[in-house]
């Protein structure tokens, strides 16, 4: 499908809970057709759930979009020519349109009890029926269902789902799917709170907002078919359906838990946007990684700018078909797109994870230190833990580790106290020299270099893996260097 004309797109979350990397999937697919095409990508709030309202919801799904890279064209922070953008603010324009169906007895005034629709449920549930409501209000008199909503008796608004034929809603991935209308319920469009459904305020909203085409998840596929229903009701031309394929857990089976997604492979990771930057990984790689959980260019190319996703991206490309969650390929498009960083523009995202850990960080020793981890590390975080011994004003290593390899306690503090001395003889402290004169001592005590290289990287750093040791040494300084290997010297000795 080459779309040629501006489309207008929306992404239509509920508040109710944290952001996902599903609504994010559904926010970036809206967001680059909108791109493409000059459209328009508009956000749009669907709170009309006050029951599950969750304040802090927007606020976090907000941050989560920008962070992205995802910003919006109107919404209601910006506004637009079809505002408001929050469905809460909407109630007077659902009314409206309300009433229309009513006037057209294309809908009805319920006033059935919570505990009678209990009673009648439990009653189809014994017989083995599905569930549904037994049309107990569908024909009563309009003249007096309205006396008894003016004499203040609760209610609700059902719609008048037609009881023959057959309805047939075309989704662009699937294609037709055609229902007998005998099986489709009498869906509640107004709750008896005076606020509209989903149902009934997304498909008013759309019309409204001019949407030309309607990417959304899979799981409003069981009521597609009213959705179609309620859009021929009213005479409006309906939009372009996209319903977009499901997350599955790592291993390929169940759907995506909101929670954590966990796989004995991947371990237990967050589903949540906002907890993946938390963790250090870049939103270039987020956007990567979900566009191709559900979308593919052709059988090879892995990586896409957000400029190539824009030119690239396509409908007839989309996948329904279930794709499985796997974070070992997230890992893979973060560690290319951190080498890919410029130097400068990495040490800037780094800085905030060595300050988050509480470590005395400053911008001009981390550019140098920079370089030496760019290759090694997977995620923003992952720098912390391997050149977080930069800043620490103590190291205190493993004694069990300071023993190098093949040789005795005895053994490695005499070689931590002979490089010491070798060290602290040097006139300069210059990358070459330093090797030199570290390699020559191994030499003359008749050891590896490795193993020489070993002690001291423990005593160094404090750790088995770490960036390039001499050039680290370089940026700790030769002071603290010797005053590192002095006390790895004192841990050794007690262990003689």
């Amino acid at each position: 499908m080459n779309l040629k004309k501006p489309v207008r797109v929306r992404f239509a979350p509920s508040p109710t809970g944290r952001f996902h990397i599903g609504g994010a999937r559904t926010a970036l697919y809206n967001y680059l057709l909108a791109q493409q095409t000059g459209g328009q990508f508009i956000l749009r709030i669907e709170d009309t759930d006050r029951k599950r309202f969750d304040p802090s919801a927007e606020q976090e799904l907000a941050s989560s979009l920008r962070w992205l890279g995802l910003d919006w064209d109107e919404g209601p922070d910006k506004g637009g020519p079809y505002g408001p953008y929050r469905q809460s603010e909407r109630a007077d324009i659902y009314l409206k349109y309300i009433n229309i169906l009513l006037e057209k007895g294309l809908a009805y005034y319920c006033f059935c009890s919570p505990e009678r629709l209990a009673r009648v449920r439990h009653q189809q549930q014994k017989l083995k029926k599905p569930p549904r409501y037994d049309d107990h209000c569908r024909d009563l008199s309009p003249i007096d269902a309205k006396e008894r909503v003016n004499a203040g008796e609760s209610y609700v608004v059902r719609f008048k789902t037609p009881k023959q034929g057959k309805t047939t809603a075309v989704d662009l991935l699937r294609g037709p799917i055609t229902v007998d209308n005998s099986t489709l319920d009498d869906y509640i469009l107004l709750k008896s709170n005076g606020l509209p459904v989903y149902h009934l305020a997304a498909m008013v909203d759309d019309h409204l907002m001019k949407i030309t085409h309607v990417l959304r998840g899979s799981e409003w596929l069981p009521t597609f078919p009213l959705h179609v229903l309620i859009y021929q009701a009213f005479g409006w031309e309906q939009p372009t359906w996209v319903h977009l394929s499901v997350f599955l857990n790592p291993s390929g089976k169940g759907k995506l838990s909101k929670r954590f997604a966990i796989d004995p492979k991947s371990g237990a990771r967050s589903v949540y946007v906002l907890d993946l930057k938390q963790t250090g990984y870049l939103p270039e790689a987020v956007n990567n990684w979900i566009a191709l959980m559900g979308w593919s260019y052709d059988d090879h190319t892995e990586i896409f700018s957000m400029d190539e996703l824009i030119e690239k991206f396509s409908l007839e490309k989309l996948n329904p078909s279930p794709a499985a969650v796997n974070y070992s390929k997230l890992d893979h498009f973060d560690g290319i797109y951190i080498r890919s960083l410029q130097l400068d523009d990495l040490t800037h995202r780094i800085l905030p994870f060595f300050k988050s850990a509480g470590l005395p960080v400053d911008e001009t020793t981390l550019s140098r230190i920079t370089p030496l981890i760019q290759e090694r590390i997977r995620t923003l975080e992952d720098a912390v833990e391997i050149a977080g011994f930069f800043f620490n004003e103590t190291v205190e290593p493993d004694p069990e580790q300071l023993i190098g390899k093949n040789m005795t306690a005895a053994d490695s503090a005499q070689a931590a106290r002979q490089a010491s001395e070798v060290i602290a003889s040097l006139p300069g402290f210059e990358n070459d020299a330093v090797e030199k004169s570290l390699r020559n001592l191994a030499d003359e005590m008749k050891i590896k270099a490795g193993q020489l290289f070993g002690v001291l990287r423990i005593a160094i750093t404090g750790q088995r893996v770490s960036p390039p040791l001499i050039e680290s040494m370089q940026i700790i300084g030769k002071d603290e260097v010797l005053h590192r290997i002095e006390q790895a010297v004192a841990i050794l000795n007690r262990q003689i």
